[in-house]
């Protein structure tokens, strides 16, 4: 996926790619320009994304799927409602930090900067 950077104001907003590259009821692995790795989902048309890592057994949350409207850990199962990070099935504890997510045209910008939670 494609990723660059813009300072909008005092936010920092990252091109990481099209609406076309995470279909619907789908979640995907992207990367900011700082390093982070995000669980991008589509819940219903929707676009939210949250920290890449499981905190049950570090499993990448954007290689998992997405069952209900949640990601689901592929490692354990763990579940988390993409929307706000937060942990809704053990075995993890934790919640996870969620981004804002924005699209313009068909192109999606994430905050990479804004993670709450965790």
């Amino acid at each position: 996926m494609l990723s660059s950077s813009r300072e909008d104001g005092c936010v920092s907003r990252e091109q990481i790619g099209n609406t076309s590259d995470v279909p619907e009821g789908t979640v995907r692995v992207v990367e900011c320009a700082n390093g982070r790795s995000l669980a991008l989902a589509n819940v219903e048309g929707e676009l939210y994304a949250i920290d890449n890592v499981c905190t049950h057994d570090a499993g990448p949350l954007g290689e998992g799927e997405l069952f209900q409207g949640h990601v689901i850990c592929p490692r354990h199962g763990a579940a988390f409602d993409p929307k706000t990070g937060k942990v809704l099935t053990l075995p993890a504890v934790h919640d996870v930090a969620s981004f804002e997510v924005t699209v313009e045209r068909d192109e999606v910008y994430i905050d990479c900067r804004s993670g709450e939670g965790a």
